[in-house]
């Protein structure tokens, strides 16, 4: 089997002949869906189980399904479910509470994934609140203490595995204190090292349970003036291996952002020359996906075992009755003085 170490977007909402001879030949580890890519549970699920059968064997596939503002898989047809910072809001009051809650939530989510086919979400975001940040993360984060992020984050993945479905932490080293986006420019955090590696360092190195994260396409001045995460060997080796300590499958964001100068091609090869493990595209455009392909390499050796391993938590989902998991969950916020999430 030569799986190549990539993961694609899709154009719409059913496979293309061209994308079908693509990814036939191609051979991508994982595909992740887009709201462009979704209309209601039954196409969904037709498309996933489709990937599935175009490759031959259980692809991973992934979504954007934090909740807030970041749902692919949209209201009325599903949940609407609460940004991180409620619970945050509710940690503030009653701790065990936030975390009981978190875990609930993230199994409504992955029980809602699951159904359609989807095993991965790239949750839970463990970025830092900062305020005056610009606020591409902002109601995003779960909270403006690492300890609170590292322990909510914790439950997140819990909760979404208890329903078969892998999380993906996101944005190593830390998002949440830059002043720019990144999908649309190169954002650049001036904080010296001593004080990320307290802040936004320590909220991931609390993190237990995470197999797979996502860099971010951020550069840290005080650690590499000139290349942001996502292509800085010492950033990854030093902080994202070292510091952080995360072992798992370390994928880029979205290749296609416009924090990343250079080629398609380029921006990959030098992506995995850093040290990441998986490349990621994301717009469905093909003629970029051939770019890509010519960056992405037969996934082998460390990085290979990485995704082994993640793809062998996945597990079969627990018994949830789901009407009373969203009352149970409206119940916890109530009971701490907040309005429900509901």
């Amino acid at each position: 089997m030569s799986v190549t170490a990539v993961t694609y977007g899709l154009g719409g909402e059913t496979l293309s002949p061209d994308e079908k001879a693509f990814f036939r030949d191609a051979d991508p580890w994982g595909f992740t869906l887009f709201a462009r890519n979704v209309d209601r549970p039954k196409q969904v699920r037709a498309l996933t189980d489709s990937l599935r059968d175009l490759l031959g064997r259980n692809v991973p596939v992934f979504i954007d399904q934090e909740g807030g503002r970041v749902q692919r898989c949209k209201p009325p047809t599903w949940r609407a479910a609460p940004a991180a910072a409620r619970f945050g809001e509710l940690w503030d009051r009653e701790p065990e509470l936030a975390l009981e809650a978190v875990n609930l939530n993230h199994r409504l989510l992955g029980a809602e994934l699951i159904a359609l086919g989807v095993d991965v979400d790239y949750a839970p975001c463990a970025d830092l609140f900062v305020p005056g940040a610009h606020d591409v993360i902002g109601d995003r984060a779960f909270h403006s203490d690492p300890a609170a992020i590292a322990a909510m984050a914790s439950a997140a993945l819990d909760g979404l595995l208890d329903q078969g479905v892998l999380g993906v932490i996101k944005h190593l080293p830390g998002h949440g204190r830059a002043a720019a986006d990144s999908h649309h420019e190169l954002p650049v955090v001036e904080t010296e090292r001593g004080a990320l590696e307290e802040t936004d360092f320590a909220a991931f190195a609390g993190i237990e349970g995470a197999l797979m994260a996502m860099t971010a396409h951020v550069v840290y001045a005080d650690i590499d003036a000139d290349d942001p995460a996502t292509h800085s060997s010492e950033v990854i080796g030093s902080v994202i291996r070292g510091r952080i300590g995360f072992d798992g499958l370390l994928m880029t964001d979205d290749l296609s952002m416009k924090a990343l100068r250079g080629d398609l091609q380029s921006r990959g090869e030098r992506a995995l020359k850093a040290g990441c493990d998986l490349l990621m595209h994301c717009n469905g455009e093909l003629s970029e996906m051939v770019q890509v392909a010519h960056a992405a390499p037969v996934l082998v050796g460390r990085a290979a075992e990485r995704a082994e391993a993640a793809l062998a938590a996945r597990r079969p989902a627990s018994e949830l009755d789901f009407n009373d998991g969203v009352k149970r969950l409206d119940a916890l916020f109530t009971e701490a003085g907040l309005e429900p999430v509901s």
